[in-house]
């Protein structure tokens, strides 16, 4: 027995996960002055719509690229209506009304779902080690979801507070992490079918037509002058991040690594959010926060490491 070192594509395929999901947890740790200045449902037309001027010529197929079947197109569709549109609806409405540790807590279950989902409609088997790294996964986020939470330095204006219903929250929050497993499960199929770029501006463009309605309505209401300059550049740089490098890396990671796998990566979406609370935003790491990044890492480390064959 000697062991195998992973391919230079499956290396490449790790970064790539790797880094859609830490640029997904800076940029919603990011988006707070976003989500105050913006009705969620005219944020989510404004960005898609941003997204799709930058990328038009993605939409082309490339030459070696089959004619997409109706199969694909309803395929492209979920992935979209699941994975985009629903996903930032569920998740920005769910954390407004419940707490954020409630909400770390329900999205620690995504790398478990996302292997029972890809067992159940990818048949991929789910090896011990897999198991291990979910199972890490799944605990170094709930145990940095459940670490005290440090008050911040300024009180928060009158007003700000928004009205509190867990209950519906949590259940939201749930569903946005069912979405996430759709997002996973579709994506792994839509991959072997078109090319990482098509698939980034084909679901983009179904979200911009699915939020279109919703952002007609809110923009004729609403007064774009009293929006800084600064919130502008960081609506287009949340735009691109969101709609455009992170799914084209997410897209690009799934077509050399099970679903099951790639999920375990998803633990670097609030540990990244985490990190830059802690060096951007001035917040503070306690020492459960710091052990939840170890053994998240630690379940990325097991579902990265090279096998062993004959």
């Amino acid at each position: 027995m000697n062991s195998a070192a992973p391919a230079p594509g499956r290396l490449v395929a790790y970064g790539c996960l790797a880094l859609s999901m830490s640029l997904v947890g800076a940029y919603v740790a990011l988006s707070k002055p976003l989500v105050v200045a913006f009705p969620v449902l005219l944020l989510a037309w404004l960005r898609f719509g941003i997204a799709a001027l930058a990328m038009p010529h993605w939409l082309k197929r490339a030459p070696d690229e089959p004619p997409m079947t109706p199969r694909t197109r309803g395929l492209v569709f979920l992935e979209s209506f699941l994975g985009n549109f629903l996903f930032s609806i569920c998740m920005l409405y769910g954390v407004s009304l419940t707490s954020a540790v409630s909400a770390g807590v329900i999205m620690a279950s995504i790398p478990a779902c996302v292997a029972v989902a890809s067992w159940l409609f990818l048949r991929e088997r789910i090896t011990m080690r897999i198991a291990l790294a979910i199972a890490c996964a799944a605990f170094g986020i709930g145990l940095l979801a459940l670490a005290p939470a440090h008050t911040p330095a300024h009180a928060p204006e009158p007003g700000a507070m928004r009205s509190s219903i867990p209950w519906l929250g949590n259940l939201l929050v749930f569903c946005a992490v069912l979405c996430e497993t759709a997002y996973a499960v579709i994506g792994k199929s839509l991959t072997g079918r078109l090319g990482p770029k098509r698939i980034a501006s084909l679901i983009n463009l179904w979200g911009f037509v699915l939020s279109m309605p919703f952002g007609i309505w809110l923009a004729l209401q609403f007064d774009f002058s009293a929006v800084r300059l600064g919130i502008w550049a960081l609506l287009v740089a949340y735009a691109l991040a969101a709609s455009i490098w992170t799914v084209w890396l997410w897209m690009n990671g799934l077509r050399h690594v099970p679903a099951a796998q790639a999920s375990v990566f998803t633990v670097l979406l609030p540990v990244s959010a985490a990190l830059v609370g802690v060096l951007v935003l001035g917040e503070n790491l306690s020492s459960p926060q710091l052990l939840a990044f170890v053994i998240a890492l630690v379940g990325v480390v097991l579902a990265t490491w090279p096998g062993r064959r004959t």
